[in-house]
């Protein structure tokens, strides 16, 4: 009887013992994401280092605490798609600045970009092309490039610059024949540069592009639930709740959207293929445009989007090129035939395209018809 006794005692407080061990991993289990940016190290010689996906690399599947995210409106890059992520250490928030301005991340911050193609011939199949990443140092962002293999298996460090042929079919099922251009260090330079006075001397940092509070503010669908992407980054503890979102009027659009105003869709496009560069301390602030989607409203919209703006002192154009922007006449305006080339001495946006954007330079062709004449 004893024995039956000291059994009994013993399978009670071994279930006691388990339930409570149970009851207390249940409370202090946190999940941690396995992200890895060490910011002595990176940029990492492999994409996979970071372990910002889960599973096999190529479903671009984000691991805990990498959220998607896209912009209103996507920047034309010789129709290949893109797959857009976010990560930032733990404890860690943007900060507001402006809904025209990039939002402000804090050191250890990861912006990741992967291009595809998911119509390559002959077999139709997906195929990933590069993957860029952004990362926020104490001393500033650094770029990081991670080419694939043809495998697409893995992705590896590679800032020198190279092209990749491809054969694909288009979201419009035509077949087109591109040369990519997966950019060098200095090519990512010249887009993403910003220059500021710092004591009298002019320097030069770079900036990511996408992430302004304009360009986010719209419901994302993040797999079952749908949600505004800045109340995302805010519940996500991405960002600071300490301001107001863009009204519609400060908000760009999808540009590619029919149903909204003709200007409203040409604005976008400007503010996310030109602004970067055409603006205050841009590549090209040289030039009288200024492009950005907060420069393009108001009494001096047209004039910052070049209309009736002579071109004279600009190049070796065609005479008949007159303005940058003539009402009506797609033929006598510079911007329109910049837009409308391929060829690499004239083309715009200066680096991103070999090929011409059939779809933007129809929107902007509509716009400039729609326009009336100079006084």
């Amino acid at each position: 009887m004893k024995k039956y006794y000291l059994l009994a005692t013993f399978l009670v407080l071994a279930i006691t013992i388990f339930y409570s061990c149970s009851d207390n991993d249940d409370e202090e289990y946190t999940p941690v994401s396995p992200v890895v940016v060490d910011l002595t190290q990176v940029p990492y010689p492999k994409l996979s280092d970071y372990h910002f996906f889960e599973g096999d690399l190529k479903n671009q599947i984000p691991s805990l605490n990498v959220i998607p995210y896209e912009p209103a409106s996507v920047l034309f890059s010789d129709y290949a798609h893109k797959k857009r992520f976010v990560w930032m250490p733990p404890g860690a928030k943007a900060t507001y600045e402006g809904d025209d301005k990039i939002l402000n991340m804090p050191v250890g911050s990861v912006l990741i970009k992967t291009f595809y193609y998911d119509k390559v011939q002959p077999a139709n199949t997906e195929m990933i092309i590069e993957t860029r990443i952004m990362i926020r140092k104490q001393s500033g962002w650094i770029f990081a490039d991670y080419v694939w293999n043809a495998e697409q298996t893995e992705a590896f460090l590679d800032l020198a610059g190279s092209y990749k042929p491809i054969n694909f079919k288009d979201d419009n099922n035509i077949t087109r024949d591109v040369n990519y251009r997966i950019p060098s260090e200095v090519q990512c330079i010249v887009c993403h540069k910003f220059k500021e006075e710092v004591n009298g001397v002019e320097e030069t940092r770079y900036i990511p592009i996408g992430i302004k509070p304009q360009n986010l503010n719209f419901n994302y669908n993040y797999g079952g639930t749908s949600k505004n992407q800045l109340t995302k980054w805010i519940e996500q503890g991405y960002l600071e709740n300490n301001f107001t979102f863009p009204t519609a009027e400060n908000t760009t659009i999808n540009y590619d959207d029919t149903s909204k105003p003709l200007e409203q869709r040409v604005r976008s496009y400007f503010d996310i293929n030109c602004a970067h560069c055409h603006k205050e301390q841009g590549h090209c602030d040289y030039r009288p445009l200024r492009l950005a989607f907060s420069d393009t409203n108001g009494a001096n919209g047209h004039t910052n989007m070049g209309v009736c703006v002579p071109t004279e002192d600009m190049q070796d154009f065609d005479p008949q090129l007159s303005n940058i922007v003539t009402p009506g006449k797609t033929n006598e305006s510079m911007l329109f035939h910049r837009i409308n080339t391929s060829n690499e001495a004239f083309r715009m946006p200066l680096h991103g395209r070999t090929l011409i954007h059939d779809e933007g330079v129809l929107l902007i062709e509509e716009w400039i018809n729609s326009l009336q004449s100079c006084p």
